[in-house]
């Protein structure tokens, strides 16, 4: 896998995550923990962008 294709996926994953966190967000019965998690795999994955696209 090339570092532009495994950017690409980790930018496609980055915005499914921020997806699933607006979604949970929205829906009442979601546990906060839950939403800590997702912020906390996106943040993750931004990071790993950061690093990637500083090379």
């Amino acid at each position: 896998m090339t570092i532009t294709s495994h950017l690409v996926e980790l930018r496609r994953k980055h915005e499914t995550l921020s997806e699933m966190v607006e979604e949970a967000q929205r829906s009442p019965g979601i546990d906060d923990l839950k939403i800590a998690e997702l912020k906390k795999q996106k943040l993750k994955i931004k990071e790993e962008i950061t690093r990637l696209s500083a090379h």
